[in-house]
């Protein structure tokens, strides 16, 4: 059963423009979520969060002023807006679930992985030069 299913990703070209969603087939409302992204032969890395009341969203420095993550939690979605793409973006794209932190711990916490107990498949992202 898919929990978190990722969709948006595709081919684009360099300073072009995806937004990728992450729809949930359980209520997240009350859920933390994260965007990580693997790129080949490399770890999976942070790229953006939100917490469960959108108040909170942090970045890596490397999308900071390109991406916007945002959610919607009545449709128990959450969305990354990608401008500005660079060769360098292209990776698989995962969305997660930390759905045990408090917010208070979850501002020390939403970069790392391991706070996040839920993944789902992926989408790829490929950004050509």
């Amino acid at each position: 059963q898919v929990l978190l299913e990722e969709s948006g990703g595709g081919l684009v070209q360099s300073g072009g423009s995806l937004r990728l969603s992450c729809t949930a087939s359980i209520p997240i409302s009350a859920y933390h979520m994260g965007w990580f992204r693997q790129a080949p032969e490399k770890e999976r890395e942070f790229v953006a969060a939100i917490s469960w009341n959108g108040q909170f969203t942090p970045y890596v420095d490397s999308v900071k002023g390109r991406f916007t993550v945002s959610r919607d939690n009545a449709r128990d979605t959450v969305y990354l807006l990608m401008d500005k793409l660079k060769p360098e973006d292209t990776a698989v794209y995962y969305c997660a679930a930390d759905q045990q932190s408090s917010t208070a711990d979850f501002y020390g916490k939403a970069t790392h992985k391991s706070s996040y107990g839920l993944w789902g498949q992926g989408t790829q992202v490929t950004v050509s030069s």
